[in-house]
């Protein structure tokens, strides 16, 4: 039997996510909570750890003691077998510094590599909402004899200058790589479409310690995985492209299986939350042959009361955590995490309210994301007035109204 290979996941959570602002006001972008129970970085984890990969080191640097303590609850495996999940923190090794990139993010823990010396190394983002068996995707990059292979997804033409737009060959080789183009060409087969990378990358393992090594030595560069390290590669002819619609995810359907959202801003953030309370979601988190895993508080399930007219506890295409209790009151289009309390006359429509926040009686939530532990006073209106909103909270772009983690709402 051939020996299978050897393959260590690195996830890259650093990010400081200020474009989430200010859900990531006091915690690193990894650890914005999700869809009720789960953190951002839960994805990548749950990914790698379903594909059989079970030695993981989470980097970390930006206001990581929310994610640290996330990851210490929630990613314990089993030690006797070999099997981590191991946050690792910037500790100086090269001197009195922090990360400066991704990439020097991996040159900076070049001594995990030596200590388990993988044949392969997944290095996966830690902030897209996703389902990816990662082994057939290392199974490609072992195929194709690469230095590096790149998951790629179609995205709109229009959107590609969010992302690194990767131009393909012939038999799947990298021809060029555009970091975030203004004005990125079509793919052959769908001008409409770009091929768009999604932040996760399998190495060779020493072509990954030769780049970046390299990389560590040019003040040109800026240090970054995407914008350097693939840049190199290809340049060299070395870089394959994995269709991230050809990973076959068990359990999965035409509709939800090539479902990708990097929820970088809070108007992705939002829209990512209204793909999943459909009555038939884009993104299906009920698909238990390929679980989304995290830690579940020990909390009672949740609870609706009051049955009369005007005040009637219900929920409708609405996704209600554990330890939470609509009390009379109206939850549409929304999403209530653990220990929310809606109390009775007040109504939340297409809203996002995350642990411990308290809807006084009568008051109203429209359109809304509220961070934790904050508590709207009875009859307040959020998501109603647009200037009173900008006078007392963050309001995005598109209306958006953003309540930060334990912020006061003014009593009406």
């Amino acid at each position: 039997m051939a020996r299978r290979p050897k393959v260590l996941g690195v996830v890259l959570a650093g990010g400081q996510g200020r474009r989430l602002w200010p859900l990531t006001r006091d915690r690193a972008k990894p650890a914005v909570p999700f869809a009720g129970d789960y953190r951002l970085v839960d994805f990548a984890l749950s990914n790698l750890t379903n594909g059989g990969y079970v030695r993981i080191a989470v980097l970390t640097q930006y206001k990581s003691h929310s994610l640290d303590m996330h990851l210490a609850r929630t990613w314990r495996l089993s030690a006797t077998l070999g099997n981590y999940v191991a946050p690792v923190p910037a500790q100086q090794r090269e001197g009195k510094r922090w990360f400066e990139g991704s990439a020097d993010a991996l040159y900076q823990n070049l001594n995990l590599i030596h200590d388990e010396r993988p044949d392969y190394i997944c290095v996966f983002g830690a902030d897209h909402i996703y389902k990816m068996d990662p082994s057939q995707m290392v199974d490609a990059h072992i195929d194709s004899g690469a230095a590096v292979t790149v998951a790629g997804i179609r995205v709109p033409r229009e959107d590609a200058f969010r992302f690194g737009v990767i131009e393909p060959g012939d038999g799947g080789v990298i021809q060029t790589f555009h970091e975030k183009p203004a004005d990125a060409e079509g793919l052959a087969g769908d001008p409409s479409k770009v091929f768009a990378s999604m932040g996760n990358y399998v190495f060779t393992t020493q072509a990954l310690v030769q780049a970046v090594t390299a990389d560590h030595g040019s003040e040109q560069s800026h240090h970054d995985v995407g914008g350097n390290i693939i840049t190199m590669m290809v340049a060299d002819g070395d870089a394959a492209v994995y269709d991230f619609n050809a990973n076959d995810v068990p359990g999965s359907t035409a509709r939800d299986g090539a479902y990708w959202r990097d929820v970088g801003t809070i108007e992705s953030y939002f829209d990512a939350h209204l793909d999943l309370i459909s009555a038939d979601p884009v993104f299906n988190l009920y698909n238990q042959d390929w679980p989304i895993h995290t830690w579940h508080e020990s909390l009672p399930p949740a609870k609706f009361v009051h049955d009369e007219d005007g005040r009637r506890g219900s929920a409708v295409n609405s996704m209600i955590s554990n330890g939470a209790i609509v009390s009379g009151g109206i939850v549409r289009n929304s999403v209530i995490s653990p220990r929310g309390f809606v109390h009775s006359y007040s109504l939340v429509e297409d809203s996002i309210l995350l642990h411990n926040v308290d809807v006084g009686r009568g008051a109203v939530v429209r359109r809304a994301i509220v961070d934790k532990d904050v508590r709207i006073p009875e009859n307040a209106q959020i998501g109603v007035d647009p200037d009173f909103d900008a006078e007392h909270f963050h309001v995005s772009d598109t209306g958006i109204v953003v309540i930060g983690k334990g912020d006061q709402v003014p009593v009406p």
